[in-house]
């Protein structure tokens, strides 16, 4: 069965690339509005043009690091778009660090970014949620349900999103649903950029990347972007508080 998201409104944190762009592309072909994030103007706008979306897309730039920003873009969304049904939060970080070379700006950057700016985001767009019985998508990893070498605080970023989303979902029911997606390796241009190309040996790095998971593979940004418009979806209607795995198998076992 086909999702039909005609007229409802969603607003996709970390929007203007990677999975999120993708994920807005597959809301605007199911008919939805969207207000599109990134943390400028000119990344918002770029990726607007090349979505392509006319007046179904919104601009709502802005840090989702700190709660000012947080603010400023769920209610630039939410006026923008005239209410709210659907909040994922996508905007995230990621850099590889052992565990002596995070430091604190590394450490606050990816907590602020990836569990901070959940959560702001979630309680600055609760009312408008409840009114329309929304829903909310978080983006997990696999990495918040096992442990990897040299990711530490990306590990506790993204561990804490899973369990703030059970907290979440048990808080929130009935009124509001809230899942997270818990991908593996996806090959976006993050990946690409500060996982492959800053390695010593990138083309090795690309070829444990692809076999980190049994598939062998990373995943698309379209793969994960399908499951985030299945989550939000009426199909998912009595599905809430789910860490739900898009890892090739990675979190199977050994």
């Amino acid at each position: 069965m086909e999702i039909d998201f005609t007229d409802k409104l969603i607003l996709i944190t970390g929007s203007s690339r990677g999975i999120g762009k993708a994920t807005a592309r597959a809301f605007l072909d199911a008919g939805a509005r969207i207000a599109i994030n990134g943390r400028t103007d000119r990344s918002v706008i770029s990726a607007i043009i090349d979505l392509d979306g006319g007046d179904r897309l919104v601009p709502a730039a802005g840090d989702i690091g700190i709660m000012r920003g947080c603010a400023s873009v769920v209610k630039t969304a939410i006026d923008g778009l005239g209410g709210l049904d659907v909040l994922v939060n996508c905007a995230g970080v990621c850099e590889n660090a052992t565990i002596e070379e995070t430091d604190e700006d590394l450490w606050d950057q990816t907590i602020n970014i990836n569990l901070k700016g959940t959560f702001f985001c979630s309680k600055l767009a609760l009312a408008a949620l409840r009114s329309r019985r929304g829903v909310i998508v978080n983006l997990g990893s696999d990495a918040g349900l096992l442990g990897e070498r040299n990711l530490s605080a990306y590990c506790a970023s993204k561990g804490g999103i899973v369990n703030l989303t059970r907290a979440m979902a048990l808080e929130l029911a009935p009124e509001v649903r809230v899942n997270c997606v818990c991908p593996s390796y996806v090959d976006t241009d993050m990946v690409r950029r500060d996982n492959i190309a800053k390695s010593e040996n990138p083309a090795a790095t690309e070829e444990r990347l692809k076999n980190f998971a049994p598939m062998k593979r990373m995943a698309t940004p379209e793969e994960i972007a399908k499951v985030i418009l299945f989550l939000a979806s009426d199909q998912a209607g009595f599905i809430t508080g789910a860490a739900l795995q898009i890892d090739g198998g990675t979190t199977a076992g050994h």
